[in-house]
């Protein structure tokens, strides 16, 4: 599933095709994209509208509109493209089209079909049950100290929860703890400030090289017509078991946690 740094880099894909652009037009080939509701209500809502921005929160792209906003979720295989009048794109596994003004349009393609397409009249929904954006200012090591001291659930599992920190997923979360030198079992309570301190830093800082990246592609993320990330070939341990450690040349190895696939050094990332 596209993380953070995949759904920001389709975010500026996106922003110069789309600003101020009107709406003239929605298409549903999959009529599930917009559910809850159907796809001529969804339509009925955003005929017209100007897109004033486009945005990111979390996992979530945001199409902030002169009169609400739409919300995109990628999910597994869902993809954007900007289709310029004339231009043949790929039409396969194309579940909904917009049309703007200056007569392009914006094909969200989804192998898996489960991405979403949806429309607020405000955000207050969403950001009630998102957390912290990992790259604001407001995300420092001290922040993140403070939060942990209070939590008693293991440390990955509580990084991935989009309510205590929006964004992140099992890509970063593994590649950051290994980073920090944490064990992902590790209970979020026990975490010093200086592991937090590196923790805090570690997720910044890979979070901003997978973005320079244009993200991970590991099986079907893209954006545009064809594009891919660039991140994976950076990865230090995840999808890497068995691999030579980059520190200390222990095996890498896979483990479960919270029932996701999680990849660490044994030695480097001790329990405890």
């Amino acid at each position: 599933m596209p993380e953070l740094p995949e759904v920001e880099t389709v975010v500026r894909y996106l922003r110069p095709h789309l600003g101020g652009q009107v709406i003239t037009d929605f298409h549903a080939h999959w009529p599930k994209v917009t559910a809850p509701i159907v796809p001529e209500e969804f339509a009925e809502c955003i005929s017209g509208r100007t897109i004033r921005e486009v945005d990111r929160r979390g996992k979530y792209i945001l199409w902030n509109l002169d009169q609400g906003h739409i919300h995109i979720h990628l999910r597994m295989t869902g993809q954007l493209s900007v289709i310029s009048p004339g231009e043949v794109g790929d039409g396969r596994h194309i579940t909904a089209e917009f049309t703007l003004s200056n007569s392009r349009q914006v094909a969200f393609r989804d192998t898996r079909k489960f991405g979403r397409i949806g429309y607020m009249d405000d955000l207050h929904a969403l950001e009630s049950g998102l957390g912290i954006e990992p790259l604001s200012a407001e995300f420092s090591p001290e922040w993140l100290h403070r939060e942990l001291a209070s939590r008693r659930r293991q440390i990955k599992p509580l990084l991935l929860d989009q309510a205590f920190i929006a964004g992140l997923g099992n890509i970063y979360v593994d590649e950051a703890l290994f980073v920090a030198r944490i064990h992902p079992l590790k209970k979020a309570c026990d975490l010093s400030s200086a592991e937090a301190g590196r923790l805090q830093e570690a997720i910044q800082e890979i979070l901003k090289e997978s973005i320079h990246q244009d993200g991970t592609t590991i099986i079907s993320f893209g954006f545009g017509e064809g594009r891919r990330g660039r991140y994976r070939e950076l990865l230090q341990v995840f999808r890497r078991d068995g691999e030579p450690c980059p520190r200390c040349r222990t095996p890498l190895v896979k483990i479960r946690v919270a029932q996701r696939g999680t990849h660490l050094c044994p030695a480097c990332q001790v329990p405890g």
